[in-house]
């Protein structure tokens, strides 16, 4: 498998998602929307039966690399609002799923996120926000007590619980805006910190419809985090 191979299907489907979202046709776009949700998650999550893009790095991750320094992101979207553009493989998923747990389950469904003092403690996280605003020195301490096959468990049951609330959403919630309060629960839930380099991300969900979620923090913001292990790290060799 090359990453072309592994890239190309994906971007086209989400093309075809960002397009059904400009419509009015739900079945259409929980279908989508779960295709391309499943396509950047391991396969577990979803029953697929090939391996993800998901899959390889988490692979890789589990057999004893998840220290391994890899670019925050391929891209520069909000890298002048990152505490640091290296990071250890690990914090990949961490600050991945910790997104898609808060903003699925407070933004989208106005309810607990999954994450709480037991999962805490099993993943050995230092921190309970996003990761942001961590600087090079405080996220290699940070991966180096992660517990990989808790932070595994985790993201299983982030994803799964996902697809759930993707499957469930209206034409109605996906065209609609979240209350204020919504968003400030994720702070007041140390979901961020105060930190600029942490807190603007509640400026940028609170302007987003649960469709602009369903095509950043579910999906595409993925792709931002995944890409970068594959092109520098030897996992698919």
């Amino acid at each position: 498998m090359t990453k072309e191979e592994l890239f190309e299907p994906i971007t086209k489907k989400y093309n075809e998602l960002k397009l059904a979202l400009q419509g009015t046709d739900i079945d259409k776009i929980r279908e989508l929307t779960l295709e391309v949700h499943a396509m950047v998650h391991p396969a577990e999550i979803s029953g697929r039966t090939e391996k993800t893009i998901a899959d390889y790095v988490l692979d890789y991750m589990l057999r004893g690399n998840q220290n391994e320094l890899v670019p925050r992101e391929d891209y520069d979207v909000d890298l002048h609002y990152a505490g640091t553009r290296t990071v250890p493989l690990c914090w990949q998923f961490w600050h991945t799923y910790r997104i898609e747990d808060l903003v699925s389950n407070i933004l989208m469904a106005n309810q607990n996120q999954i994450f709480n003092e037991e999962w805490q403690r099993k993943i050995g996280s230092p921190i309970t926000d996003t990761g942001n605003a961590l600087e090079l020195d405080e996220a290699i301490a940070f991966g180096k007590e992660i517990n990989v096959e808790a932070l595994h468990e985790y993201m299983l049951a982030v994803g799964k619980n996902t697809r759930n609330i993707l499957g469930n959403l209206t034409l109605v919630q996906i065209n609609s805006m979240v209350p204020e309060e919504w968003v400030m629960r994720i702070l007041e839930e140390g979901g961020v910190t105060t930190d600029f380099r942490s807190v603007w991300l509640l400026v940028f969900w609170g302007r987003l419809t649960m469709g602009g979620m369903i095509l950043t923090p579910m999906t595409d913001h993925h792709m931002m985090h995944l890409p970068p292990c594959l092109n520098n790290l030897p996992i698919l060799d």
